[in-house]
Formats: structure tokens, C-alpha cells, sequence
């Protein structure tokens, strides 16, 4: 059966079981005479009459109640599974990739997606530790995470965290010999456990600002790291200082295990943000992850 003549049967059937051409026609989009045409053309292609028609009702001839019981169940059942998948589009689902460094994505990331794992099963969500600045649209990534000074001014880019400080840290046992640096200057005499950035082609410069002035100094030590983790524990075995989110050493600080210096060089900026191109297409799924990554403050 071609699908036209589907649709002319799909049309008897709502004349059938709404025994009225207007209220039929009412229901399907179309007038009166295009439906009672569409009737007509089934009729004589069956060669059967199908609908009995008076000037006061419509009901179906044998043939048509055959028809209506017969095909009736079917097409039920045809638009249920339909709008099951309708249901299924807009049900959040899918696999979400993100880039992210390996501080956003333990810090920010993983917190705030937990409660989406639990209350969405069919989201999946797959996070790639990156210090690089990836292109996301090539890499196949949905989204990616970065400081809000370092992304691009292309794209949609949504704050997920709060401001971030920086910290110089060195254990007690480092410090025993050593005078502490006064200066970011005064770093250049110490060993610092350097970190390796690939998209500056090289190690990463520390920065610091007080009262409007900003410096970048280049630092010098036996180690270099591309982790967080090693450098920490570098810091905590008395092997040098570090450079390290504020949020990261606080602990050990308190502790005692650690002694911040330079505090006064090391001002708040700009905190993560999520970016992914304005063009994008959100669906449902992504949708569910924005929202769960929105900050509040």
C-alpha cells in the first residue's frame, strides 16, 4: 500500500469513529470537502462503500465497521509508538564530552554533575583532563572549561565557579635553611616545582598582581610537573615551592604541613567558565548540564 492510500485510510478512520465529517475535518487540518473527496477516492480504489452518509449523521457500512476494528487497532498503536519516540527527542539523553583542565574538572566539574548522574540515568557524561586550549567543534567536544580571561570571544561562555586565587606554597622543612622570598623577584634564588603547559609551548610563567601591577616571573627548580597532584605532593615532601590554587593548599596550610608566602601578590580573577560555540544546537541532555553547572554564587 503506498502511503497516500495510508493516509486515506487514516482518514476514514477518524470519520469513522468521530461520525461526523466536520468534527473530522476539525480534527485532522483540512476542510470538509478535501476530506470527503480523500473518502470517495478510498471507496473507489477499494470498491467498497465504507461510511453511510445523511444529512444528519455518518456511520460506517459493514465494510467500513470491518475496516475501523480491523485497521482501527493498529494505527492506535502506530501513533503510540510515535509519540513514544517524541517522548524519547526531548527526553534528556546522550553522551556530553567536556575538556577540562584537571583543577575545573575535580574542583567544579565533578561535584556539580553528580546529582545529574542520579536523576538523569540515561545522560553519560565523559570528561578529558587538557591543559591545552582545544578546538572544541574538531575534538568532537560539547563544551570546555577554562579561566574567563582565556576564552575565546566567539563563543557563549557561561561562569561555573567563583573568583580563584593563587597561592606560593613550601613546606616547613623547605623553609628551615632558606630565607622566604619577600618579593616575587626573590623566587629566582629558590627551587620552584615548575608546571608544563602545552599551549604556551613551554613552562608556565607564575603571575602575580598587587595594587594594579602585574608580573610574570620565570621560575627555576630541579622539577616539572603537567599534574596538580605531583606538584602538590612535590611541595608537601619539601622538594621546592609551588605555585597552586588557593582552594588546593588551604588545608595543608592550616595544617601546618604548608607555609604560604606572597599572599599580598596574589589577588583574585576570574574564575571558570564553561564555553561552547554559539551556533550549537542545544539538546536536551546539554541542556541538563548547563543548568547544573550555572554558578550562584
Amino acid at each position: 500500500m503506498r502511503r497516500e492510500e495510508l493516509a486515506d485510510v487514516a482518514a476514514f478512520l477518524t470519520v469513522a469513529k468521530e461520525r461526523s465529517f466536520t468534527r473530522a475535518a476539525a480534527k485532522l487540518g483540512t476542510s470538509q470537502s478535501a476530506l470527503s473527496h480523500t473518502i470517495r477516492r478510498l471507496e473507489e480504489q477499494l470498491g467498497l462503500r465504507l461510511l453511510t452518509r445523511t444529512t444528519r449523521s455518518v456511520s460506517p457500512t459493514d465494510a467500513g465497521e470491518r475496516l475501523l476494528k480491523g485497521l482501527g487497532p493498529r494505527f492506535e498503536e502506530i501513533e503510540a509508538e510515535l509519540a513514544a519516540l517524541g517522548e524519547l527527542r526531548d527526553k534528556p539523553a546522550g553522551t556530553i564530552r567536556i575538556t577540562a583542565g584537571e583543577h575545573a574538572a575535580d574542583t567544579i566539574l565533578l561535584p556539580a554533575l553528580e546529582r545529574v548522574l542520579l536523576d538523569y540515568p540515561d545522560i553519560k557524561i565523559e570528561i578529558i583532563v587538557n591543559y591545552g586550549f582545544v578546538d572544541i567543534a574538531a575534538e568532537g567536544f560539547d563544551a570546555g572549561v577554562r579561566l574567563g580571561e582565556q576564552v575565546a570571544r566567539d563563543m557563549i561562555a557561561l561562569r561555573i565557579g567563583p573568583d580563584m586565587r593563587m597561592a606560593v606554597v613550601g613546606a616547613p622543612a623547605y623553609l628551615e635553611n632558606r630565607p622566604a622570598p619577600l618579593s616575587p623577584q626573590d623566587l629566582t634564588s629558590h627551587s620552584c616545582i615548575n608546571l608544563r603547559l602545552p599551549t604556551y609551548g613551554g613552562l608556565y610563567a607564575w603571575e602575580f598582581e598587587k595594587d594594579g601591577h602585574e608580573l610574570k616571573v620565570r621560575v627555576e627548580g630541579q622539577l616539572v610537573f603537567n599534574t596538580l597532584a605531583l606538584r602538590l605532593n612535590a611541595a608537601l615532601a619539601g622538594l621546592g615551592l609551588a605555585y597552586m590554587p588557593e582552594n588546593v593548599v588551604l588545608p595543608y596550610v592550616e595544617e601546618g604541613r604548608l607555609v604560604r608566602l606572597l599572599e599580598e601578590w596574589c589577588e583574585p580573577f576570574s574564575g571558570y567558565h564553561l564555553y561552547y560555540p554559539g551556533r550549537r544546537q542545544s539538546s536536551p541532555a546539554f541542556a541538563v548540564v548547563v543548568e547544573a553547572l550555572r554558578y550562584r554564587g
